[in-house]
């Protein structure tokens, strides 16, 4: 635990000690702020709920979490201080949870940082803060899963731009297999159990039960098996390199 809590630190602070933190920091409040009040029509709605708020974030994770991650393993690998790591006292794997955990942290940091939007929503009514909570539990699990897919793409590349598209590319579908759009298309040609199999992989459908303030242990096992998923195939990964 202590060789995770060093690494932890370490890429905290790595986030910190460059502007890229606060950029960010500013883009997604700038956005959340925009997709829920504008887009999100928040104040016409004439509700005391944050409805508007949660249903964006798989768009706006969409990008800015594969930002966040894509430099994880490329920048190691580009730099070539991966064969450094790899040769300390430490495990591939406790290389990984550190790494992983500390993006995770900071995206939780961003999310705190929406504070404002409770505080509105509450002076303007009464809602379900309970909802609330679920909904933000149900964020930070949706952006630890795009996070873990990134972490995967990071760790395939040196390139910071191929691991950021990839990793779009992979949130893409797993937001677009539960769009209903997409499973409409499918359900002219394939029988319904098909299109319940293909939903079942979308981070939408089990992100939509958080946001209605209910906290299902499917949807729980879902994201954590993603997150899980994503991280041991980065361990398959590193471990290949190490090997070379």
């Amino acid at each position: 635990m202590r060789a995770i809590r060093i690494i932890c630190w370490r890429e905290l602070e790595a986030y910190f000690t460059s502007p890229v933190a606060y950029v960010f920091l500013v883009i997604f409040l700038l956005l959340t702020g925009f997709f829920t009040f504008t887009a999100g029509a928040f104040f016409e709605r004439g509700e005391a709920s944050l409805s508007a708020f949660f249903g964006w974030h798989p768009w706006v994770y969409l990008v800015l979490v594969p930002a966040v991650g894509m430099r994880l393993w490329a920048e190691e690998r580009r730099a070539g201080t991966i064969e450094l790591l790899l040769t300390m006292p430490i495990t591939a794997w406790q290389a990984i949870v550190g790494k992983f955990l500390a993006s995770w942290i900071f995206l939780a940091l961003a999310l705190v940082l929406t504070f404002p939007v409770v505080l509105t929503v509450n002076v303007l009514g009464e809602p379900d803060n309970g909802a609330i909570a679920a909904g933000y539990v149900g964020s930070w699990l949706l952006a630890g899963a795009y996070l873990a897919l990134t972490c995967m793409t990071s760790a395939m590349t040196r390139n910071q731009v191929v691991a950021f598209i990839l990793s779009v590319v992979v949130c893409l579908f797993l937001i677009l297999a539960g769009f209903n759009p997409v499973t409409d298309l499918l359900a002219r040609w394939a029988n319904p159990a098909v299109v319940d199999t293909v939903a079942a992989f979308s981070v939408v459908t089990h992100f939509d039960g958080f946001q209605r303030g209910v906290i299902d242990t499917r949807d729980l096992f879902f994201f954590l098996s993603v997150i899980g998923f994503a991280l041991f195939a980065t361990g398959v990964i590193i471990r290949g390199h190490r090997a070379g």
